[in-house]
């Protein structure tokens, strides 16, 4: 049970923290995203990590305690809920706890409660809401094993990253594929607003602007033609 997966590469986490979510997902074909209502709860909203994975039982959180014990810097719990509404997986102490632990974040397909101390808490947690019902700790449950979370399948290694947009889940063997992807859309867009940007300066100047319409905009409207 305590079989960590082998952590990503500290490149792979160094060139994922200089993108978001928006453009991981732009370079899976806009897929890879759980469902929106799991938004963070916390101050701190980015998280980037290595999915260590969690199924629970409804309304029973026994092993989400177990995976914060066992895990370690560098991963993202990802969180199983079954998409239970009557009782928050986790509170503060299970936040502080993670935190301590050097976990990156919890991602959870379910409820939290302690939302004042958690929108407070310098330690990224996502979910779908908050509810005062507290969970049963009886079991049973799995880690490390594939789950479904917000509707992605999640594997235990997988890349995950969470911010203000939501979280998008990338497997394994498709992480150097889509970071080259996401890179260069990247790429493309900080071009796209430097020429949007001098435009708008040559507008409010009183010079020929010319057009920025995108290379491909008068080409996909043409076929309607």
């Amino acid at each position: 049970m305590s079989n960590l997966p082998p952590l990503l590469s500290i490149d792979i986490i160094e060139r994922v923290k200089k993108l978001n979510t928006t453009l991981l997902s732009d370079a899976m074909g806009c897929t890879g995203s759980m469902d929106y209502k799991i938004k963070p709860v916390t101050n701190t909203v980015k998280v980037v990590g290595t999915a260590l994975t969690v199924s629970l039982r409804p309304g029973d959180n026994l092993f989400l305690h177990q995976a914060i014990h066992i895990g370690e810097e560098g991963y993202v719990i990802v969180v199983d809920g079954k998409g239970h509404t009557q009782n928050a997986y986790l509170g503060e102490l299970m936040a502080f706890a993670a935190k301590a632990r050097g976990l990156e974040g919890i991602i959870i397909d379910g409820l939290v409660r302690d939302k004042d101390i958690l929108s407070q808490l310098d330690f990224p947690i996502f979910a779908t809401g908050f509810i005062p019902n507290g969970p049963l700790k009886d079991g049973p449950g799995k880690i490390n094993t594939l789950i479904s979370c917000g509707g992605v399948s999640v594997q235990p290694g997988d890349l995950i990253i969470g911010d203000d947009d939501g979280v998008i889940a990338v497997p394994k063997d498709e992480i150097e594929t889509a970071l080259l992807k996401a890179e260069k859309k990247l790429e493309y867009e900080n071009n796209r607003i430097e020429i949007i940007k001098q435009y708008e300066e040559r507008r409010k100047a009183g010079e020929a602007t010319g057009s920025i319409e995108p290379p491909w905009l008068k080409e996909k409207i043409e076929s309607f033609r």
